[in-house]
This record gives structure tokens, sequence and C-alpha cells, in this order.
């Protein structure tokens, strides 16, 4: 039975991988360069695409991931960029984002004339990170209010990461938190992974991460 179990799971991994890489073609082929945001609940990730989008001079839109409610996207509409919820509730109440989802909202949303397309993946720091969404980069957000062993107790989630955002760093004065040692965590767990310290409330550290969009746009 375990076996058979298996197999699903390769059948189900295998046919998003698919639809994945045709997105990202279709993505790469409409000049939209799409970043999928990975994160626990609460790691700063809705705060960042809206600092991103104050900071940053490209139009930009959105595909927001919950189990439940719209209040993500409600926040980011208020800056006037297009955005998609998607929820997964109804459905099951799945804890990831899968590249057939993604793709039925880009040909909903349209892409036409977009730089940039955030996708907002649901809090987790596991479930995310095996579905492959069509993005042609996959960024982490960690907040130091996390701790300093998550990069060792989900390494999925900062393997598959191209760039890990350490948030809040504005709240490090208040915390017992040792930076350095996130950081070792990280690399320890992904070695080529870009790490950048950041903060959306003070935009503290912002220009590395808007130059990395600003590349692959």
């Amino acid at each position: 039975m375990a076996d058979v179990k298996i197999r699903v799971l390769q059948k189900i991994l295998n046919a998003n991988d698919q639809v994945a890489a045709g997105l990202r073609a279709e993505l790469t082929a409409a000049k939209v360069f799409s970043v999928n945001l990975m994160g626990s609940p609460g790691s700063g990730k809705t705060a960042i695409i809206e600092e991103t989008v104050r900071r940053l001079n490209k139009k930009i839109a959105v595909i927001e991931g919950d189990i439940q409610t719209s209040l993500d996207a409600q926040r980011l509409q208020k800056l006037g960029i297009k955005t998609y919820q998607i929820n997964t509730g109804p459905f099951g109440g799945d804890c990831h984002l899968e590249a057939a989802w993604i793709r039925s909202a880009v040909a909903e949303m349209g892409v036409r004339g977009l730089d940039l397309l955030f996708i907002e993946n649901i809090g987790n720091l596991v479930c995310p990170a095996e579905f492959d969404t069509g993005a042609h980069l996959n960024v982490l957000a960690l907040s130091v209010t996390e701790g300093e062993d998550k990069p060792l107790k989900y390494p999925l989630a900062f393997r598959v990461a191209a760039v890990c955002l350490v948030s809040k760093i504005d709240l490090l004065p208040h915390l017992k938190i040792d930076v350095e040692k996130i950081r070792a965590n990280i690399l320890q767990v992904n070695p080529q992974c870009r790490i950048m310290e950041i903060s959306a409330l003070t935009g503290q550290g912002f220009e590395p991460w808007l130059e990395v969009l600003i590349s692959g746009c």
C-alpha cells in the first residue's frame, strides 16, 4: 500500500512539473518575471510585497494564496495593483499552491503589460516547497521572530529558495536572536542561497532585494 501511495504522489508531482514548465515558458515569452514567495504565516510576505510595490517602478500583479479569506489581497489592492485571490478552503484546504491553479489565474487575470508577477504562496514551511508554481524565482521569507533553527527543521523550503529574506530585522533590539546563526543555518542547508536582511517597516536592506527583481525583469 505504501508503494502505491508513493507512485501516486510521484505522478501528481510530475504532472504539476509539466504544467509549471509550460507556464514558465509562457511567462518568459510574455516578458513577465515571476516570483514565488514562500514563508510561514506572519513571516511578513504581504508586507514585503507592499514595500516592494511602493519602491519598485514596475508594473506588478499578485496572485494571493490563502486557505480562507481575501484579507491580504485586499491590502494589496489598496496599492492599485492587479490582484487575484486563490482560496483552497473550498477544495479541501490544501496548504500550497499548484501550477495548474496559477496557470488558471494567469489566464483569467491576464499578464499583458506586466513586468513582475508575485505568487504569494500559502503560509507554510513544508508543502509549498514541494510544488513548482511555474515561477522563475523561489524566494523564502523568514522573520527573525521565528528563531534560528527553522532552516534545520524545515530544510526543503530553504533548499528550493534561491533567495532568503530574513525579515523584520527592526525587531532585533527586542529579541535574543543571533542573525549570524540564522545565516549559518541557511547556508548549511543551501550554500548557494542569497541571504538578505530586510525590514518592510523601515525599508532597511531593500535595495539588494530590488536589484534582484530588476535584473530578473
